[in-house]
């Protein structure tokens, strides 16, 4: 302890010199508050309207969080740790006092150490021995962030009763998870003996937070879930240009505009930021209008996870209300007073006048961090090359005799196994729900299978910090039958997106809308492997439909269908009955490799009004041009009154490489009949793309009013059709053992009914009947011995004819015979072995069987006592 006789004594030099400055401006601190004058005297009138403006004011009480008394806790039924120490705890107590003492002597001005609280049973236990590391069976609960997320959305938070003290009871885990309810101290040590069990090294910190740390206060902090990710740049590879490549057409534009332009948007981009800047100065003006009157002073509890275990690279705290990692040098985090994990429980000896910034975690430093047990596994303080000389062996042997005299071991945890069930793992949240304020922001978190949709959980975001003006809202599903997993809703535009997880009867990946009804502003994109046709993405709209594909075997990778106003004004919904007349389809093609590039499609249009269809060809390789064909396709008419069919000038094209067989009219005849055909299939296709947005709307409305959830086959508590299978079963087992118990047969029913009903067996009956049963059960055995034999005599017999058979036919058989006699002597001799063995063993258990039904015989109730005589 000469470390904290050094530490006091230049505490006590910095207060005299901080007594003598106040003592200078003392008259300037204490000044007191100003009277009123004299001269203004309150009238009656003016009292009376005092009073009546007070009685107006509406003061509320606001609730105080219900917390877990010792009347709430059944202390009956807590085992025996809890209500009692071991000699070592009773030890351990004794050295944390004297510890204690010798702090409170050398350090005055430091407040009282958390060493010992109350439990549940009102009995004192260190802290230390208050975490029970456990490694939990749920895979999720590995990980540091997710077993602090558990935590935060398992346990309800109850504030301090005093928030300048710690608590004088610290509760066990197994009871705080049994209520789920607790204040900083008890989620810390949930917390810690979570992420110890998971082998992290972690530890409970007591110190002093921010009002909104304690008060678990987000509405200062941005939610985690309206953070973008950044998006990472990939830079693209600059291709060296060729030396003969095209030059790009000139940029006529005139720079001057777009100089002008640009310093356009830079302005109205700074004054944008100007007044964000602004408002964020204008509530950081109205924060700092209240301060905190305990700034400093709020005792809270939070987790410290050093680096080393686990890769972690870096230390840093967590805030078990929120789950929410900060480093060391947050400004929320105002001072540690120890820290304590399972093992050893640590003083902080460095000054907090910069809040943590400047603490050093090295617990194996002394001068910094004095801890109470020696038994520590941390290392000491490296020492230099200086000190080491200055060392000798016979110091270094004392000193670890030293430490061997007086070292402790600590105690194990008195708290029980830490065991969260299924069920309470799956629900989360205490009662169902939870609710978490943030800035512009609120955060609804539900169990699953709580609401009957599926919903788990929704982001609301707010325009305002009063969070009056909704401007969007995202919702969570989870085991919805139509795989819907997020609803994605713009207040302001009205667009709804729904993503789907893989599985939709349609194959839906993303759905964006405005409104369900059809023909209508909407985006679709689906699972491209789910479905045949490899349609990846539909864009819909009043007047068009543009369809994106991939993996197709004709290559198809584009179709955009431009509409006509309907002739008939019918319902929306009748796309099948009257569909909207299609004015212009145009499609586009991947290159197939197949097919020269000449042949080879890239882009296909059908003028249907005009009756023209335009095609455009892929280009060659080291070509900056492509061929272009267009084919007239209207019908004329000669002077005779006969159909023209072809026509040169019906067919304009430019071709790259002019071929002979491309200006003949049965070539372009025959490509025309081609192109009519699939014209005919483009707008077959396109009705059919209409009828099945139809019937993705149906079916989307049908599964937004059933909102169907799935329950899995082993979860029999929800899934009723197992659950019903599983009792079915369960019944028909017990009534085939009912079976089995009746239809055991009673050995002594046959020889009881050869006596008269009702009367009361005599001793020479009962013997009589013994002899008779006993008898009966020797001949049984007897005729089963000489059924056994007389089989075994029956087949050596058959052997041996059909031995004798072969050996006078053995001449003129043939293979075919041969083999049907080997496999009967095969199979004789089988079963002759079976029949030897089975009367062998007859004649072993017989004797058994008989000694052991005479034995059951005289133990028998309705014959024991007539037989006792005669034993």
């Amino acid at each position: 302890m000469e470390v904290l006789k050094e530490k006091v004594e230049e505490e006590e030099a910095a207060e005299q010199e901080e007594a003598a400055q106040r003592a200078e401006r003392g008259e300037k601190i204490m000044r007191p508050l100003e009277v009123p004058k004299e001269g203004a005297i309150m009238t009656q009138e003016m009292l009376r309207d005092l009073e009546k403006k007070l009685s107006e004011i509406d003061i509320t009480i606001p609730e105080m969080a219900s917390i877990i008394t010792e009347d709430t806790i059944d202390t009956s039924k807590l085992p025996l740790s809890y209500q009692s120490n071991t000699l070592k705890e009773e030890h351990l107590l004794q050295v944390a006092d004297n510890f204690s003492l010798q702090y409170s002597h050398l350090c005055p001005d430091r407040v009282p150490l958390f060493l010992h609280p109350l439990n549940e049973c009102e009995v004192p236990k260190f802290v230390s021995t208050t975490i029970r590391p456990t490694l939990m069976p749920y895979p999720e609960l590995y990980n540091w962030d997710s077993c602090a997320q558990f935590v935060a959305d398992f346990l309800s938070m109850v504030p301090l009763s005093d928030p300048l003290q710690p608590p004088s009871h610290l509760y066990s885990s197994t009871t705080v998870i049994k209520y789920q309810k607790g204040n900083c101290f008890d989620f810390s040590t949930l917390l810690c003996s979570m992420l110890i069990g998971s082998g992290y090294d972690a530890y409970c910190v007591s110190g002093y937070g921010s009002q909104d740390l304690c008060h678990m206060d987000l509405t200062r902090e941005v939610c985690p879930l309206t953070v973008e990710p950044k998006k990472i740049v990939q830079e693209k590879e600059m291709v060296a240009p060729k030396k003969y490549s095209i030059k790009p057409p000139r940029d006529l534009s005139s720079r001057f505009e777009q100089e002008q332009e640009m310093k356009k948007q830079e302005e109205i981009k700074a004054e944008e930021e100007r007044r964000l800047r602004e408002e964020e100065a204008r509530r950081q003006e109205a924060e700092n209008a209240n301060p905190d009157p305990l700034h400093g002073l709020r005792v809270h509890s939070w987790v410290l996870v050093l680096s080393g275990k686990r890769e972690v690279p870096e230390s840093f705290f967590i805030d078990p209300f929120t789950a929410r990692s900060y480093s060391t040098q947050d400004d929320h985090f105002l001072g540690i007073e120890s820290l304590w994990n399972h093992k050893n429980y640590w003083v902080n000896m460095q000054d907090c006048w910069n809040c943590c910034k400047d603490l050093v975690f090295d617990l194996g430093d002394p001068v910094r961090w004095e801890y109470l047990l020696l038994g520590t596994d941390k290392p000491h303080l490296s020492l230099t090359e200086d000190d080491n000389d200055l060392i000798d062996d016979d110091d270094i042997e004392n000193l670890g005799k030293e430490e061997e005299d007086i070292s402790f071991d600590m105690p194990h945890s008195w708290v029980e196994q830490i065991e969260i069930s299924p069920e309470a793992f799956e629900s989360r949240c205490p009662n169902g729900m939870k609710v978490i304020q943030y800035k512009r922001a609120k955060l609804e978190k539900w169990t699953p299978y709580l609401n009957r949709n599926g919903l788990v959980c929704r982001l609301s975001i707010y325009e305002d910090l009063e969070c009056t003006k909704t401007l969007e809202t995202k919702e969570w599903y989870q085991n919805r039958e139509d795989m819907l997993e997020l609803k994605h809703i713009n207040k302001i535009t009205g667009l709804i997106t729904d993503y789907f997880k893989p599985g939709h009867p349609q194959a839906l990946r993303v759905h964006s809308y405005k409104s369900m009804q059809p023909e209508m502003d909407r985006v679709m994109e689906f699972y491209e492997k789910a479905r045949v046709d490899g349609l990846i993405k539909r864009e819909e709209t009043p007047q068009t439909m543009t369809e994106y594909y991939q993996g197709r075997a004709d290559f198809l990778s584009y179709r955009h269908v431009n509409f006509g106003p309907r002739v008939k004004k019918l319902a929306l919904n009748s796309a099948e009955s009257n569909p909207r007349p299609m004015v212009k389809i145009t499609e586009r093609f991947f290159r197939n490799p197949a097919k020269p590039a000449d042949e080879d499609v890239a882009e296909r249009t059908f003028l249907i009004l005009e009756e023209r269809i335009q095609l455009s060809y892929h280009c060659r390789e080291d070509y900056i041009t492509a061929s272009k064909r267009e084919f007239l396709r209207r019908t004329e008419v000669d002077s005779k009154g006969n159909k023209i069919i072809m026509t040169p000038d019906m067919c304009v094209s430019f071709e790259v490489e002019p071929m002979e067989y491309t200006k003949k009219l049965l070539y372009q005849y025959e490509a025309m009949m081609q192109l009519k055909n699939e014209e005919k299939l483009s707008r077959h296709q396109a009705w059919e793309s209409e009828l099945e947005v139809l019937e993705i709307l149906k079916l989307r409305e049908e599964e937004e009013e059933a909102h169907t959830l799935t329950i899995s086959i082993y979860d029999t508590k929800r899934n009723e059709k197992s659950k019903e299978y599983r009792e079915t079963m369960e019944r028909v087992m017990h009534e085939e053992h009912l079976r089995q118990v009746e239809a055991q047969l009673d050995y002594l029913a046959p020889f009881l009914a050869q006596l008269p009903p009702g009367e009361k067996l005599t001793r020479g009956q009962a013997m009589r009947l013994k002899d008779e049963c006993l008898s009966d059960f020797k001949q049984r055995l007897i005729d089963k011995a000489n059924l056994i034999q007389a089989r075994f005599e029956k087949e050596t017999q058959e052997l041996q004819k059909k031995q004798q058979w072969y050996q006078e036919n053995q001449v003129t058989l043939t293979a075919e015979d041969e083999d049907l006699y080997l496999s009967y002597c095969s199979q004789a001799m089988f079963r002759i072995r079976i029949l030897e063995q089975r009367l062998n063993r007859h004649k072993e258990l017989a004797p058994l069987k008989y000694l052991a039904l005479e034995e059951k015989l005289h133990k028998d109730p309705r014959l024991v006592e007539l037989l006792r005589i005669f034993v």
